[in-house]
């Protein structure tokens, strides 16, 4: 079992920041790709940021260049410093982390598990 936790999560004014945190924990093999998704009212979770265990990023459009994802492999936690914030950020924030493992007898790499928190608000407003 692995358990996803975030925290970070609040109301600001346009143009000011946050940064969220994630930490996953438990029977852990080897975490992958995080990243940070988000989910509007009525609407399907889409993603904001991922990032691999080698570093490599990825960004939607709509936050590339305001956002910026880290992560310190040994805690198995990921960040997100969310800047110059706007009212369409306000949304739900949610952690992803994958579980992966080698297989003994192929030497493929299989996934352990998809694990999502349970989210965060953010809400920007005037």
């Amino acid at each position: 079992q692995v358990q996803v936790v975030e925290s970070g999560g609040g109301s600001v004014q346009p143009g000011e920041s946050l940064k969220l945190s994630c930490a996953a924990s438990g029977s852990i093999f080897s975490i992958n790709v995080m990243g940070w998704y988000r989910q509007y009212p009525g609407k399907q979770r889409e993603l904001c940021a991922t990032i691999n265990s080698d570093g490599r990023t990825t960004y939607d459009k709509s936050v590339k260049g305001r956002f910026t994802i880290s992560r310190d492999n040994s805690k198995n936690t990921v960040y997100l410093q969310m800047n110059s914030l706007k009212p369409e950020d306000t949304a739900v924030y949610y952690c992803n982390a994958q579980d992966v493992y080698t297989a003994t007898t192929t030497g493929v790499i299989e996934l352990a598990g998809d694990y999502w928190g349970q989210g965060t608000q953010v809400t920007v407003s005037s």
